[in-house]
């Protein structure tokens, strides 16, 4: 019996847009079809150093320890795909969709499970057909090294992954059926939910902004040698700064709170000032707890 470990790796994501459709079509001619063309992806994966981990359908998992040769890999697939499919008819051309995540895994024998493989078949699913979709965290490994072109397409979730996966779509060419303009219905709404997202935080921070100028003009309108104003001006740094914590993905959401509260623990010393620096003591537990965290993620 195999001993399971868990490792961190690229995780290669790939299946057959529409083959149900096509198997209804021409059983035999799709299933040669689909052996030629997972044979080429196949001998292309371990040209980069990868290893084809599972094939069963229509879908193939490979993983790779290099997070950039995972994805030259796949546009070297794409590209080959696409010079296989130039002749045949539209409606026979068999499109695969790719998604690529960096991510830990656990390890029995020769399978691999766990939520960076649920992420990679999550991308792999919202692809446009014969287009590649990569995690965030891929994105961070390979934006400067790998010739191609990167769309950022907003948050995507997984199913039974807690948070959603930023993604990014890799711009192959300049063919637009194989870039972010095809991605399902779904991840379009998805984009453009995001985007009202976007605008409702910017009319948030609008109206904040007005009205703490309003509210600073009247103290000084006002005033009777007290800068009152800083209170309700501290009220609503606070609440940006929390909104901005809810948005992290890239930085632990734990330390970045603990952060903000120690950063507000000191505003409201210093406005609140008696000769007496009591903040270090809860920021020193803030310290200590962030640490924790941190040292227990790595």
């Amino acid at each position: 019996m195999s001993e399971t470990h868990r490792k961190l790796t690229t995780i290669f994501s790939a299946d057959v847009q529409d083959y149900t459709r096509l198997m209804g079509a021409d059983e035999e001619g799709t299933l040669a079809t689909l052996k030629r063309y997972r044979d080429a992806m196949s001998r292309l994966i371990v040209s980069r150093g990868g290893r084809v981990v599972n094939t069963w359908g229509d879908g193939v998992i490979a993983e790779f320890p290099s997070v950039v040769e995972a994805v030259r890999a796949a546009v070297d697939i794409q590209n080959e795909l696409a010079g296989l499919n130039a002749n045949r008819p539209v409606d026979g051309q068999m499109l695969f969709r790719i998604g690529i995540n960096l991510g830990d895994v656990i390890v029995d024998g020769d399978d691999i499970y766990g939520d960076g493989v649920n992420i990679a078949a999550r991308l792999q699913a919202s692809a446009a057909p014969g287009g590649i979709l990569i995690s965030n965290t891929v994105y961070d490994q390979v934006r400067n090294k790998v010739a191609v072109g990167f769309e950022f397409l907003g948050p995507l979730s997984a199913k039974n992954v807690v948070e959603a996966v930023p993604s990014y779509a890799v711009r192959i060419g300049d063919d637009p059926e194989r870039t972010a303009s095809t991605v399902p219905r779904r991840d379009a709404d998805e984009r453009a939910t995001g985007r009202g997202i976007v605008e409702g935080k910017r009319r948030l921070l609008t109206m904040l902004g007005l009205t703490g100028a309003a509210l600073v003009a009247i103290n000084l309108l006002s005033w009777r040698g007290t800068f009152w104003a800083a209170w309700p001006l501290l009220a609503f740094a606070c609440v940006l700064a929390l909104a901005w914590v809810r948005s992290q993905t890239r930085v632990d959401r734990g330390i970045a709170l603990a952060g903000v509260v120690a950063c507000g623990l000191i505003a409201i010393n210093v406005l609140s000032w008696q000769g007496t620096f009591w903040a270090s003591w809860p920021i020193l537990a803030l310290a200590v707890a962030a640490g924790v965290r941190w040292i227990a993620r790595r």
